[in-house]
């Protein structure tokens, strides 16, 4: 993604989660070539403001929910995820993780 901002790159990556599926704020950052960078990832998903950007699909790498229990966007992030199949329990996500990287998103053995 040469030429394209940071930020331009880190919404590309979230974007391209598939629906169903999670991904962790630093896996987020390798996919937009900015390796340590998850910081960054969180900061833009909090300062969204796009309706169709799915940030919902992105958690912290130990597949919890990064927003506090108490808040509506936990409680929105939570029925997004539900929406779409992913089993949340206590806030965090059940049967799948945060993907370690593209590989093992594209490669891994099939979810039973």
């Amino acid at each position: 993604m040469p030429g394209k901002s940071a930020a331009d790159r880190i919404l590309a990556a979230i974007r391209a989660v598939p629906r169903g599926q999670v991904a962790g704020y630093g896996e987020i950052a390798r996919r937009a070539g900015l390796p340590g960078r998850a910081r960054l990832v969180a900061k833009l998903v909090s300062e969204n403001d796009d309706p169709k950007l799915p940030w919902h699909r992105v958690l912290r790498s130990d597949g919890r929910i990064a927003i506090p229990v108490d808040s509506p966007s936990h409680a929105e992030q939570v029925q997004r995820l539900r929406a779409e199949g992913v089993v949340v329990e206590n806030g965090r996500v059940r049967g799948q993780r945060a993907a370690a990287s593209l590989d093992e998103v594209l490669w891994a053995p099939p979810r039973r």
